[in-house]
């Protein structure tokens, strides 16, 4: 790599006007390759560190799962470990390697040649953005998003998505409760459905098992009990009378009853916008949704900001700069940072502040300030 750069610097020293596309073009690869290498580095470590760490706290129940359930536990926590640290990651491989361009003096080489401040910088954004893109599409993918949640289950209960028990729930002015619900297999057992009348219960729907196809749970046959209106001596008491082939809550998919009301905040991208729709059509309450939503869409974006922000603080060569504390204060500042960052989006998703406030508000702040540094250096460069 070393007679790579010597190479690159000698042609951008004889090269013409006509050929500094090419020579640019050269320049943010040479970046970027260092910026992938120490990125990819350091998420592998970060991952391996946690997933270590998490098993010899959990090596007693980890015991006693079979070989297969073990790797597939493993699997999860490395999943979990990268959401959790792929934007720490990012920021942590961009310090590396400025500290690199600085000790090798390839920085001042740059400079000498006419290239600004923010030409060094292009890489590291685009880089960092395309991967925080990348992430995101990630939490498409069930097996990700919901990486924790499975590991957990693996670890308590020897299987990865364990049924739901005891949801209680309201639908189209009803009252819903589910005894027991079996996400991946799209069942339900003992089903009660409370039907209310001038805010008295007027029907009970009993069934014992419902299963979901086509945007429906199918009842084959269910219980209705009817109480009649005005009770008293002369009304003719409860009537119960026999249903076949029911179809009940429209649109609410195993798995989103099973996020939504647990109370889990991990959802997949489709998963979030569904239950997001049908839940405001409802005028159901949606905080935790938009919590889930914003973590998954913006959240990641304070990289690119802190990215830029970080940058711009580290002088060029190193006569100016005392790399071991400039290295020390930059991790410490990110770590800080993120922490506040993580902190915030976990008091959105217990409602304790706004999601608003919490995620959106620290990631605007960030991007206001990032923008007022490029600006301020490309106008001056």
């Amino acid at each position: 790599m070393t007679e790579y750069k010597l190479d690159f610097l000698q042609k951008s020293a004889n090269t013409g006007s006509d050929d500094m596309r090419r020579i640019n073009v050269l320049a943010f690869q040479y970046i970027s390759l260092h910026y992938i290498k120490y990125f990819a580095i350091i998420l592998f470590a970060l991952v391996m560190f946690l997933v270590g760490f998490d098993y010899m706290g959990s090596a007693e129940k980890l015991n006693n799962l079979s070989a297969n359930l073990l790797l597939i536990y493993i699997v999860y926590k490395a999943f979990y470990a990268i959401d959790l640290l792929l934007p720490l990651s990012l920021i942590f491989a961009m310090i590396s390697t400025k500290i690199l361009l600085i000790r090798s003096n390839a920085l001042v080489s740059f400079y000498s040649l006419g290239y600004s401040r923010v030409d060094i910088l292009k890489p590291f954004v685009v880089v960092s953005t395309i991967v925080i893109i990348a992430f995101i599409s990630m939490h498409s993918i069930s097996n990700f998003a919901r990486a924790n949640e499975f590991a957990n289950n693996i670890s308590n209960n020897a299987e990865y998505l364990s049924p739901t028990r005891d949801l209680f729930f309201t639908h189209e002015d009803k009252f819903v409760y589910i005894s027991k619900m079996l996400p991946l297999q799209e069942r339900a057992e003992d089903i009660r459905v409370f039907s209310l009348k001038n805010n008295s219960l007027k029907e009970v729907l009993v069934a014992s098992k419902a299963s979901y196809r086509d945007e429906f749970w199918h009842i084959k046959q269910a219980d209705i009990i009817e109480k009649p209106d005005d009770i008293n001596f002369k009304s003719l008491g409860i009537n119960v009378t026999q249903m076949n082939n029911l179809q009940i809550l429209n649109g609410f998919r195993p798995k989103m009853l099973d996020q939504v009301y647990e109370g889990k905040v991990n959802f997949t991208i489709k998963d979030a916008i569904d239950a997001y729709m049908l839940l405001d059509s409802q005028n159901i309450n949606t905080d935790v949704i938009k919590s889930a939503i914003y973590k998954i869409f913006i959240y990641p974006f304070f990289v690119p900001s802190l990215v830029v922000i970080i940058f711009f603080f580290v002088p060029m060569s190193v006569r100016f700069l005392n790399v071991s504390l400039f290295s020390f204060g930059a991790i410490l500042s990110s770590l800080m940072i993120w922490a506040v960052l993580f902190a915030l989006v976990e008091l959105s998703n217990n409602k304790t502040i706004s999601s608003e406030v919490g995620i959106i508000l620290p990631a605007i702040i960030l991007f206001l300030i990032a923008l007022r540094q490029w600006r301020k250096y490309r106008l001056t460069t």
